[in-house]
């Protein structure tokens, strides 16, 4: 199984991981709906929702490059729509898109509480149920449709709260959203599974925390090819599930990880948050 032909909606997928899912989807032949803000470039910010379109079609793909505000429900509800003029319908998505403030309380201001909850909860809860009647008509035609949301698993340990409280949060909102809508869309045939990295991922959102070593970090490339196995995979068997890159990987006979380091020869990578 492939993605070929299979239509994508992808959030923030202008950069970083949500771009390379959607490069490696193209490579199968597939659609993929480009839903992000950035539509103008910003040299401390590489990628535009059109920069993107073209490195997916580059990769075999085509693309629809809509800019889209997921904290909005009439820009997410006119995307799916246009989505489905464009490609028929839409088969799988991605809820990558995120906002992240690693702030203490003190620290954080409540603009930026709401920005991490509009997007992380909020938006993923949107595109869901803007995209589920599409999802179930893809199931009843028997093409495998799937959510993918882009955080972490549950774990209810202090330590990942204490420092970045309202972070911790909105990342463990989208956890809840696989929780709950894996057991409430499993009677539709839709799959709905939560992806993680083990490693820190060199994407444009690092450079919100400061400290961090580049060089010590994989690439996006490595959540790509594993977001490809869950997406592949048989979504009436294969729902509910907090999976970790590396992880998902090796059960794949996947163990050489070498092509995935930033820095060639790394052993001694950044860890991720919320990996116990």
């Amino acid at each position: 199984m492939n993605l070929a032909d299979k239509t994508l909606f992808i959030t923030g997928a202008s950069r970083g991981i949500g771009l390379a899912i959607a490069v490696r989807a193209a490579r199968d032949g597939a659609n993929v709906v480009v839903a992000a803000k950035t539509s103008e470039a910003n040299p401390k910010l590489p990628g535009t929702i059109y920069s993107a379109a073209a490195a997916i079609e580059a990769a075999g793909g085509k693309a629809l490059a809509l800019q889209c505000d997921i904290r909005d429900e009439a820009s997410v509800q006119a995307a799916v729509a246009a989505a489905v003029d464009r490609f028929g319908g839409i088969d799988i998505l991605v809820n990558n898109a995120s906002a992240i403030s690693l702030t203490p309380t003190p620290d954080t201001p409540m603009k930026r509480f709401d920005l991490m909850f509009g997007v992380n909860v909020r938006g993923t809860y949107c595109c869901t149920q803007a995209c589920l009647a599409q999802l179930a008509a893809s199931a009843k035609g028997g093409r495998n449709p799937h959510v993918l949301n882009m955080s972490p698993p549950l774990s209810m340990r202090e330590r990942w709260f204490a420092s970045h409280t309202a972070y911790t949060m909105a990342k463990y909102g989208m956890s809840m959203c696989t929780l709950g809508h894996a057991g409430e869309f499993r009677p539709l045939g839709i799959a709905v599974n939560s992806l993680w990295p083990r490693t820190a991922i060199k994407t444009a959102a690092l450079q919100m925390i400061p400290g961090i070593d580049f060089g010590a970090c994989r690439t996006p490339e490595i959540l790509a090819d594993a977001a490809w196995l869950i997406l592949t995979s048989d979504a009436k068997t294969t729902s509910g599930n907090f999976f970790i890159d590396d992880a998902l990987l090796a059960e794949h006979g996947v163990t050489d990880l070498e092509r995935y380091s930033v820095t060639p020869g790394t052993k001694d990578f950044v860890p991720d948050f919320f990996v116990d």
